[in-house]
Formats: structure tokens, sequence, C-alpha cells
């Protein structure tokens, strides 16, 4: 099949542009072109040979718009060789009452949804369960979503009816990756989303705090900065350590070196000498010193020898009565 570069040139145009609203002229008029009487069955679809492009519709509400919604829209568009894809987009009424409320409004959801590159067209206040009527109106052949059943207070599962037709087509969930888990993250990280808004200019009321929050939350970043600076800092003298110790260690190399130049070998020997002598000294100071003259210095003087003690000094010697009789009358 010989491809024009005018059609090539076609194909880069949709994609620099948004999908249209169903409302819009350029919808409207692709609705009327479509043939709608001929019925389509899956194996027409998936041979290629259904004559049109075969019109597939997706719904969802498509909050905080992620690569799990992104990749549903891809599996629908490449569910057959030539696909017109339809998105339907609930409102805020029905999203809220039926499953709570949302982090966008539902023009900010229309929009993110439009810009997808795999969308063809756009509908807004898509209805929470399809009808016939709904499927006529917009000429749609067959209905994508993931195969699980998706419950309401009236039934088990709002598409089995389509299931039972042959007109659904199931596509697969990308696993770990909904608006409830990115909820969850921002929800378990308040405080940090709290700080870096605040950073960024974000006024207490803008962000639904009291006052005495917002300061002590500024005073956190504060802090946060000094010790990201601190680490910093730890963090480059880590890197330049080598650098550093091999400077250091000649530095006080040049210094020892001076240090013995400057008190030459002899100087440095005699106040060796001397520090030796003062702690020796301190160690085992001398005895006290005694009074001249006393016994026991002339006793230490001569050596302990008694002969060499002066008589005289000697008090005079106790005389018994026998000793008497041989005195002189």
């Amino acid at each position: 099949m010989e491809i024009h570069v005018s059609d090539i040139v076609k194909d880069l145009q949709s994609i620099c542009t948004s999908a249209p609203f169903s409302d819009d002229p350029i919808a409207i008029r692709i609705l009327h072109q479509c043939d709608y009487s001929k019925r389509i069955t899956l194996d027409m679809a998936k041979s290629g040979n259904a004559g049109r492009p075969v019109r597939v519709y997706a719904d969802g509400i498509y909050d905080l718009f992620h690569q799990g919604h992104a990749r549903q829209l891809m599996q629908a568009k490449s569910l057959f060789p030539n696909v017109y894809l339809i998105v339907g987009v609930c409102n805020d009424y029905d999203t809220h009452s039926r499953k709570g409320k949302t982090v966008m409004n539902e023009d900010e959801r229309y929009e993110a949804v439009k810009h997808c590159r795999y969308v063809d067209e756009l509908v807004r206040d898509a209805p929470w369960e399809i009808d016939e009527e709904y499927l006529a109106r917009h000429k749609i052949d067959f209905i994508a979503h993931d195969d699980i059943p998706y419950g309401t207070d009236d039934c088990n599962d709002v598409y089995a009816p389509w299931k039972a037709k042959g007109m659904f087509a199931a596509t697969q969930r990308t696993e770990g990756v909904s608006t409830s888990d990115i909820v969850a993250r921002i929800v378990r990280d308040y405080d940090v989303y709290v700080r870096r808004n605040l950073a960024r200019g974000y006024s207490a009321k803008d962000l639904n705090i009291s006052y005495l929050s917002e300061k002590k939350i500024k005073l956190q970043n504060k802090m946060h900065e000094l010790k990201d600076k601190g680490k910093k800092v730890i963090d480059s003298i880590g890197e330049r350590k080598d650098d550093i110790i091999a400077k250091w260690e000649e530095k006080s190399r040049d210094f020892i070196e001076n240090f013995l130049l400057l008190f030459g070998k002899e100087r440095l020997t005699n106040i060796w000498n001397e520090s030796k002598d003062r702690i020796m000294n301190a160690l085992s100071p001398p005895s006290s010193p005694t009074r001249e003259g006393s016994p026991v210095s002339n006793h230490s003087m001569n050596g302990g020898e008694s002969s060499d003690i002066d008589e005289s000094m000697q008090p005079p010697r106790k005389t018994s009565s026998d000793d008497e009789d041989d005195l002189p009358k």
C-alpha cells in the first residue's frame, strides 16, 4: 500500500493538536460521516476489514491523570488496526456522590484527557452507566475497560450487558499506579510538601494551616537548610581527605625541621638533660635538713659511731651505796 506524504503530514498535525469535544463541529462532522447501520463484529474489527474506523469508547474519572490512565487509553487505541477512540469523563456531581472528592475539578480532568495523544474525541458529563441510547447517539462499536467487575448499588457489574453482547474489549490495569496511591503518597509526606510550598511563596491561608504552624514549619525549613549545608561541607572535606592529610604531613615535617634548626643539636641535648634532672628530683626529693650540734646530727655526720661523742656531753653516772663506802671521808 502506497503511503502519501500528505497523509504523513496530516497524522503529524493530529498529534500536535488536542482532541475535540463531542459537541465541537469537527467531531459532529465525523459522527455524521460514520455509517452506523452496518454492525461491526469483533472478528471484523480485528481483521481490519470493517470498512470504516472502529469507534471504541473508554470512560473513567481520570483524576490526577497519570501513566496508568495513558496506558489504558493506549491499549484501547491499539485494540484494532483502525480505531477512533472516544473517551467519556464523568462530571464532579456523579463522581463526588459515588466515589468521593477529587483533587482536580471536572474541567481540569477534561483538559488533561483531551491532550492525551491517543484520544480522538472527548465526551463531557459521561454517564455512570451506559445504555443503548448513549451508544447509538455516539455510534459506539465497542467499550474498552479492564475486565474487573465494576459494581454499583443496582448491579454487580455495569459492563456485564455489553460483555454478553460481544461489545466489550478488555484492557489491562497498570499495577502499582493509581490516583489513590498518589494521594496516599502526598498525605504520608504532608509536612514535606507543606514546607516545600511555604518555601515557594504560598501563604498559610493558601495551605489552610494556622499562623503558628506556618512559623514552626518555616523554622524547620531553616534548620533543614543548615543541616544540608553542613552535610555538603563534610562531604566536600571527605572528598579532599587524602589531599588534606598529605599537606598536613608535609607541613608537620617542615615545622619539626625548622624547630630543630632553631635550637641546634647541642642545645636540644642540654634541654633534654635539664628536663630529665628536674623529673628525677621531683620523683626522689632530698631528705629534710637537721639542726647543727644535735646528737642526731653528730651521729649522722660521724657515720653513727658512739665512741666519737664527747664524754662531757654525757650526764653523770648514778652511784650505788657500795661505791659510797669507797669514797674518802
